[in-house]
């Protein structure tokens, strides 16, 4: 995909959601912090029915703590791998009261020292909470990476590299959640739903369905001066 097809790539998401944010539920960095890390290999709205009870009394790292590790798990044991992830939200908590005064640290190395912190977590607080241009490579992202040939790679990091390099401004705030929710309602990873697509000439996957229920068919890509080529 060349500069011109990525910029009109983001431009068009952007007109159909000039807003994007998370679909995760939280009333501040902390809880931000706690429901990412709730949220790997689960979904949001999984993570958004545990966390509800959680946040109406759980504000801060403190507040966590007061909980315990028993006391979290009751609120998230509907959540995969809840056990882990309370060893390690409660073991995160206790490092932000005793080295960082409570407070979310707003650099992405402290933030993968702390427990159950990757470097994908990591990009979602920096991005959502401080506003850097973080791009955190999840399965939808590296999917619609791949697929639409945006930025293609074999690993996540290789794929948030390409992002970083290809993304221009206005949009590299706003990327990551337009391709997770791209991903998410429209370029799934079973069935991709093309017909409803609004970059679907601009992308480089071949076994394209342009209408719901058809066979896939290669679809016409636009030329720079405006013509068309079949990607046969």
């Amino acid at each position: 995909m060349n500069r011109a097809d990525v910029f009109e790539f983001f431009r068009r998401l952007a007109e159909a959601n000039p807003s994007p944010e998370t679909e995760l539920e939280y009333g501040n960095v902390y809880q931000l912090l706690v429901a990412v890390t709730l949220s790997a290999q689960s979904t949001d709205v999984g993570v958004n029915k545990a966390t509800r009870m959680l946040f109406a009394s759980v504000k801060t790292p403190q507040d966590m703590l007061d909980l315990g590790e028993d006391g979290l798990k009751q609120h998230i044991k509907t959540i995969g791998l809840f056990n882990a992830k309370a060893k390690n939200v409660i073991a995160m908590a206790g490092i932000l009261v005793a080295k960082h005064g409570g407070e979310v640290p707003a650099d992405r190395d402290l933030l993968t020292e702390l427990p159950g912190v990757g470097r994908k977590t990591a990009n979602v607080v920096m991005n959502c909470a401080f506003g850097a241009e973080t791009f955190a490579v999840d399965t939808h992202i590296f999917r619609v990476g791949n697929r639409t040939g945006l930025a293609k790679g074999k690993t996540p990091l290789s794929v948030e590299k390409g992002l970083e390099k290809k993304v221009p401004q206005p949009f590299r705030v706003g990327a990551h959640h337009w391709l997770i929710l791209h991903g998410r309602y429209i370029c799934k990873a079973r069935t991709p739903e093309c017909w409803l697509c609004p970059v679907v000439d601009l992308c480089a996957y071949k076994s394209k369905v342009v209408e719901k229920g058809a066979k896939s068919v290669a679809v016409p890509k636009k030329r720079a001066n405006g013509t068309k080529e079949s990607k046969r």
